[in-house]
C-alpha cells in the first residue's frame, strides 16, 4: 500500500491479527478499525522494514491480537523520496508519521516502537501531536544534544564520499570503522544501505541536519515509554536513553547486552504494550 505524500511515495503494510472494517483485513483507506491500539512500527537510518525483518530486530514479533503498520521512511527501502536534505530531517519524518496515522484512520492513540532514526521521529511526533500516542518504545536511541555535533559532522563527510566514490566506498568506510554492536554480533553483517545511491548523500545530509526535540519539550512527553539501548555503540549511545529516562516522567530501561537480550527486549514490549 502506497501513500502519495510531499515529494515522496510512502510504501506501508499491515500484518498481525485484528478485525478491520469486518472483513479480517485491511484495505488501505479510511475508517481503521482493530482490535486493540494500532502499533505502528519505524526503522532506522539507511534500513528498511524488510531489513529489520531480515536482521531479527523486529519487536513486534511477540505481539498477538493486534495489528501492526510498517512502512519504509521516504529515500528507504520501497518508498521513494526527492533530492532535498530537509525532506529527510526528523521533523519532517514525523510530519510523514502523522499523515500516515491520519492516511489509515487511526483515530484512536496508537502505540509506537521505533529504532534509532524510527525512535527520533516518534519523539518528534509526540511532541508535536501527544494525543495522537498512548504508548512508546524507543529503542537505539541515537546521538543527540551534546553528542550529535560529531555525529553531524561524520554524516556530512558520508555524504560527501557516496557523491565523490560511490557507495562502495561508504560500505567499506564504515565497515571498517563501525564492528557491529554485541547485541548483534551473531548475525550476518549487513552492511548496503536500504537507500538508492541517487539519494543516499540527502538522506545522510538530512540526518546530519536533525537532533532530538529540545529537552524541554522531551520531558512534556506523558505517554508510558520503554527505552531499549544496546551496549557498545558510539552511534547509539547509552547516554541518550540515559538522559530520556531523567526527562520523561514515566520511563522503563532494558539494556542490551549481549544478542540473547534481544529475546529480553520482545518479552519487554509485549509487557510495556500490554
Amino acid at each position: 500500500m502506497k501513500l502519495e505524500r510531499d515529494g515522496a511515495t510512502i510504501d506501508y503494510d499491515f500484518r498481525g491479527e485484528g478485525d478491520f472494517r469486518g472483513e479480517g483485513d485491511f484495505r488501505g483507506e479510511g475508517d481503521f478499525r482493530g482490535k486493540g491500539p494500532l502499533v505502528v512500527d519505524l526503522h532506522g537510518l539507511s534500513a528498511s522494514r524488510e531489513l529489520t525483518r531480515r536482521m531479527d530486530l523486529d519487536l513486534t514479533a511477540g505481539l498477538t491480537g493486534r495489528r501492526v503498520l510498517a512502512y519504509d521512511a521516504r529515500g528507504h527501502g520501497r518508498s521513494t523520496g526527492s533530492p532535498d536534505p530537509m525532506s529527510y530531517s526528523w521533523p519532517r519524518l514525523a510530519d510523514d508519521l502523522l499523515a500516515l496515522l491520519d492516511a489509515v484512520g487511526a483515530d484512536e492513540p496508537v502505540d509506537a516502537i521505533g529504532a534509532s532514526m524510527g525512535t527520533a521521529t516518534i519523539l518528534h511526533a509526540a511532541v508535536a501531536r501527544p494525543d495522537r500516542f498512548r504508548r512508546l518504545v524507543l529503542t537505539i536511541p541515537p546521538t543527540a544534544w551534546e553528542t550529535r555535533v560529531a555525529q553531524g559532522a561524520a554524516y556530512r563527510q558520508a555524504a560527501q564520499l557516496v557523491r565523490e566514490r560511490g557507495v562502495a566506498a561508504f560500505i567499506t568506510a564504515t565497515s571498517a570503522v563501525l564492528p557491529p554492536p554485541p547485541v548483534v554480533a551473531d548475525l550476518e553483517p549487513v552492511t548496503e544501505p536500504a537507500i538508492g545511491e541517487d539519494l543516499l548523500p540527502f538522506v545522510l545530509e538530512g540526518a546530519a541536519l536533525s537532533d532530538l526535540p529540545d529537552p524541554s519539550a522531551v520531558a512534556g512527553i506523558a505517554a508510558p515509554t520503554l527505552l531499549l539501548p544496546w551496549a557498545g555503540d558510539p552511534g547509539h549511545p547509552l547516554s541518550t536513553a540515559e538522559r530520556l529516562a531523567e526527562l520523561m516522567p514515566d520511563t522503563r530501561t532494558v539494556v542490551a547486552s549481549v544478542p540473547a537480550d534481544r529475546d529480553v527486549w520482545r518479552r519487554a514490549v509485549v509487557a510495556h504494550l500490554g
